[in-house]
């Protein structure tokens, strides 16, 4: 099956901005819903924002007011900028149809730490 792949984590410092991306070779990519999901060492995997196939996006509060969720259907691409970064967004950070129905892929890490 295609995976889905991120990128784009890193080790930073609180209050920076990171923005990871997610593509997904798949030809019906602009006919979904997506979803950005992270999962913090010890604590289920949870929705952060997503993005409807005209580009509403919808955001968690773990991240509201700081996150920025965008795609691009022409390169099958999922965005994520995550301004102002706490400790508390350290997780693995996914990609995925809005419910998950795709094939998760191995994530990208996100560390906040000083």
């Amino acid at each position: 099956q295609v995976q889905l792949v991120e990128s784009g984590g890193g080790l930073v410092h609180p209050g920076d901005s990171l923005r990871l991306s997610c593509e997904r070779p798949e030809v019906n990519f602009e006919n979904e819903n997506l979803g950005w999901f992270r999962q913090a060492p010890g604590k289920v995997r949870e929705l952060v924002a997503r993005i409807s196939t005209d580009g509403t996006p919808r955001y968690e509060d773990s991240v509201k007011g700081r996150a920025t969720v965008s795609r691009d259907n022409a390169k099958k691409m999922v965005y994520l900028q995550i301004d102002s970064l706490k400790p508390d967004d350290t997780a693995v950070y996914y990609c995925n149809t809005r419910w998950g129905a795709w094939l998760w892929g191995r994530g990208t890490q996100v560390t906040v730490s000083s």
